[in-house]
Parts: C-alpha cells; structure tokens; sequence
C-alpha cells in the first residue's frame, strides 16, 4: 500500500485491487477523514466500492451495496453497475438509435429495445487511468479518466472523460464530472452507487425516508422511455417532496410503479442550473439516524429502488441482495434527451467543456 502525504484530516492511500481476466492492474484508493467516514474507489469502472459512515451511536457501516472481489464486478457488474461511473449516456436511450447534425447514429441495446447506461461494456466495465492523486487542509481524492475512441458503441467523437472524487473533513463526498470531445456527441455522466443506509447487507429499504427537491417528473411508457411530457407531482406517488417512507407507495396500482416494478424514474429538480450544487434530494434511516444528502448541478435525478435485484448475487458481506434492499440517486440529464429536444440539451461540441457537479454528505440525527 502506498500512502500519499495528507493533512491530518484527511487521507489517502493506495493498494492493489486484482487484475482483470484481460490482464489489466486494478488500483484502489481509500480516502478516510478523522470521522470514520472512508471512501474506497477502484479503478475498474471508477466504482465506488465502500462508503463507510458512522450512525447516531458512532458505530461505524458500509452504505453502498457491491461485491467483495474485481472477479465480482467483472462477472455480474456489467449488468448491475453497482458504484459505478455511467457513460457514455447514463439511462436509456430509446431503440438503440439518435439523430445528431443531421446523422443517424445506431447504438448496440442492452435492455429490449434500448440502450441502457451506455451499451454493454461501457464506461462502467472500463479500467480507469488515475491521472491526480492529492491531500490538502481539508480534503483528499483522486482524479479517473477514460478515453472513450470515436465510435464506441455507435457514440461519435473521441471523447475524454475525467471523474474526481473528493472526501472533506466535514463529511461530504464530491464526485466532479468533465468531458471533451473532438466531434459533435452526445453525452450523459453519472455514479450508479446503491445506498442502504442501515448498512448493505441489511435488507429492505422501505421504512428509510426519501425527500426529492422536484415538483415535476418526465413520465414514461412502459419500456422506461419518457413520453416527453413535463408532469405535476401532485396527487401521485411521485409527489416526494415530503419526507416520505421508500416503501409508502410500492404496492400501489400507479402505472409509473407498475411498469418499472418500483421506483425507477427522472425528478425534474426545482434547483436545476445552478452553477454550484444546489439541494436535490434528502434520504434518512430512522433506525441509524444517518441522512444523506444530495446536492447537484445536474437537471434531473433517477430515484431506483433496486427493482432488478432478485437474491441471484452475493454482496460485499456475504448475504444475497434482493428487490428492495438499496436504492440510488443518480444525479444525470434526463433519459433519450437526444430524442427530445424540448429536453435540456446533451449534445458536447469541440472546444466546449461538460462540468457537472454532484455532492453526497453525510450525517445524523
């Protein structure tokens, strides 16, 4: 292990992970600060492996959902993507296929007739290069990028994704988003982690409360693909802008839950186009105290239950994870944006920049 100079608030070591079936080296970096919270990010999908953060008694639990070895994540990741970066365009898009400049471009689908976080082995199946190792006063983290070639997956341009995690002493975890590109594309980054805020192995999230900063929604069919409309909240059980138990409206005859067995659709966020982070959402275990928070710059946020979890893989603890037993946060544009154009743009064009910014911090109460 290699340790880097850090203040004493925050440090950051180095390790190896494994080394993936095509002989890839795998990196690990633990990022820990003085409260017992402590980030591990491996290289291999730029996941975020263990998120550690102490309850309301000072006991100390991992919250993030994931496998206990690289062979895990190579073997089931691909279609789970649990902490991983999502690129080159997080969610689906519709029927595999986007117009651009005029061009039609056709991607490979992955989930019936779309194309989901990207297409298969994507960004989250990618070994990231760490480009930036660094400590300071108050904070530590590294800096991942990837290279996407022109024509991955059917995504025009060559384009240059750089992703840093930052931990601070005050318990926050910044994942700062940038990409390039040398051709009109098109382009959507997020992290895929699953929380369990009573730690990952301990079941169901339905009694942890959810509070999403939205008043509208972007309805979709029933293969997940927005219809185009701007929806109201109001009167649904899409309407979370209460604290409001995960699982309060699960079993309710609403077709959005129906279809997607769950929660799994886009909050239009009432503090979208900040230029800083702005509040987003708020989740909390009654039972552990501990609250997340979300903070963003992003336009939309995916609530997901883990609808797609079935008790088919082993955790980081040893114990199956079933339906219901995580639920994520993806702070991203909205899902076949390129299909919409009413939507908020993500199209990236030569000489142009994305920069978004998404903030988790950790607490109690």
């Amino acid at each position: 292990m290699c340790a880097y100079a850090s203040a004493a608030t925050v440090s950051v070591s180095e390790s190896n992970y494994g080394v993936t079936q095509t002989g890839q080296a795998v990196r690990e970096y633990t990022l820990a600060n003085r409260h017992g919270v402590t980030l591990k990010i491996i290289t291999y999908g730029g996941i975020v492996a263990e998120l550690d953060a102490p309850d309301r008694q000072g006991r100390v639990a991992n919250i993030v959902l994931g496998f206990a070895s690289l062979a895990g994540y190579e073997r089931y990741n691909g279609n789970i993507h649990f902490g991983a970066l999502i690129g080159r365009y997080a969610n689906r898009i519709a029927n595999g296929r986007f117009k651009l400049d005029g061009a039609l471009y056709e991607l490979p689908t992955n989930d019936g007739p779309n194309t989901l976080h990207g297409g298969p082995n994507s960004f989250d199946s990618k070994v990231w290069t760490p480009v930036r190792v660094f400590s300071g006063a108050t904070q530590a983290g590294v800096q991942l990028r990837y290279v996407s070639p022109d024509g991955e997956n059917g995504f025009p341009g060559k384009l240059t994704a750089d992703v840093t995690y930052t931990l601070t002493d005050d318990d926050a975890v910044r994942i700062e988003y940038r990409a390039t590109t040398d051709r009109d594309t098109v382009v959507n980054l997020t992290n895929h982690s699953y929380f369990n805020l009573a730690g990952e192995s301990s079941g169901s999230v339905e009694r942890q409360l959810i509070e999403i900063a939205a008043s509208h929604y972007t309805p979709t069919d029933d293969k997940s693909i927005p219809t185009g409309e701007i929806s109201d909240v109001a009167d649904t059980p899409m309407d979370l802008r209460a604290p409001t138990p995960m699982g309060a409206h699960l079993r309710d005859g609403f077709a959005q839950l129906l279809w997607a067995h769950g929660y799994d659709q886009n909050w239009v966020l009432d503090n979208a186009g900040q230029s800083s982070p702005a509040f987003a959402a708020r989740a909390y275990d009654p039972d552990s105290g501990r609250v997340l928070d979300v903070y963003t710059t992003q336009p939309g946020l995916q609530f997901y239950t883990a609808n797609g979890l079935n008790g088919s893989v082993v955790g980081t603890s040893g114990r199956a994870y079933r339906q219901g037993d995580a639920f994520a946060l993806e702070a991203e544009h909205f899902p076949d944006s390129p299909n919409h154009p009413a939507f908020p743009t993500t199209e990236l064009k030569p000489g142009q920049t994305l920069h978004e910014v998404t903030v988790w911090r950790l607490g109690v109460r």
